[in-house]
């Protein structure tokens, strides 16, 4: 089963006030998706511009239905009253998009163990437990013919020293949040939900990107190109596209585009910064 849009879609989007996030959302939103937005801005800050709120006004002028739901997804009682709010609001769930992780490129001696529990608990708690609560609802949405999909924000398994040896915390943790994929596609197989990864073979300016010591924004590409890799991958046969662990522009290829000037901050930008984890 192939479709062309994700209208009437519902789609849980975690860490989606900004960024990759909400670039997916507002995407999904312009076929006419539901979106339930996940995350804990509630309140402007001048370092991380957007707000949940702020991201549901922009879904609803893309021509999408948003529930903003304050969430914390380390919080497993959160999670599931806000998979409870989704689907008292919208019916069901098709699709869960985990895209919520905290990014710390710290050595050892440099990484609080503050740090590494958040890192480990929004990045593969988070992940697991979103999975989890959503679970009951792909099942139904699967048995309902309307093609559920489970992606994660996290890149291909790498098992090599040099993506690990310079931030061993967020490493291990951006991983955990791909174990997920890998275990979870086998796992629901059977129930025809599909689950996959998808990561960026160039960096991406996000706010967080913003943050980063030494990054210059202008040898990195938009959020959109995510967006609408995110979207060529959600319309896909659930029951045939499963336990990928795909690469942005590798699926814009497949889907016909191949011109990716336009996601470039700066147009004509030909050599960008590389992301983590790509061989």
């Amino acid at each position: 089963m192939t479709s062309t849009t994700l209208a009437g879609k519902t789609l849980l989007i975690t860490g989606a006030s900004r960024g990759i996030g909400l670039a997916i959302a507002r995407r999904a939103a312009a076929d006419g998706a539901n979106i339930v937005l996940l995350a804990k801005t509630t309140e402007a800050n001048p370092k991380l511009p957007g707000t949940i709120f702020s991201a549901a006004e922009e879904i609803v002028a893309a021509g999408g239905q948003a529930l903003p739901v304050p969430t914390d997804i380390r919080d497993e009682n959160a999670v599931a009253a806000a998979v409870a709010a989704a689907v008292q609001r919208f019916g069901g769930i098709d699709i869960l998009v985990n895209n919520a992780s905290a990014i710390s490129l710290t050595p050892t001696p440099m990484t609080p163990m503050k740090r590494f529990d958040l890192m480990f608990g929004v990045n593969v708690r988070g992940t697991y437990c979103c999975t989890q609560a959503c679970l009951e609802e792909l099942k139904k949405s699967a048995k309902a013919g309307r093609n559920p999909h489970v992606l994660t924000m996290s890149p291909p398994l790498s098992m090599k020293e040099h993506w690990f040896k310079g931030h061993v915390a967020y490493s291990m943790a951006k991983y955990g949040m791909s174990e997920c994929t890998l275990g979870h596609a086998g796992e629901f197989r059977p129930f025809g939900i599909a689950v996959n990864s998808l990561w960026p073979r160039t960096a991406i300016a996000t706010a967080a990107m913003q943050m980063i010591p030494g990054v210059d924004v202008n040898l990195c590409r938009k959020p959109e190109i995510m967006a609408d890799a995110a979207h060529a991958i959600l319309l896909r046969d659930a029951k045939t596209t499963t336990g990928r662990f795909f690469i942005d522009d590798e699926v814009l290829a497949e889907a016909g585009v191949t011109d990716l000037d336009r996601y470039a901050v700066v147009p004509g930008t030909r050599n960008f910064i590389p992301d983590f984890f790509v061989d």
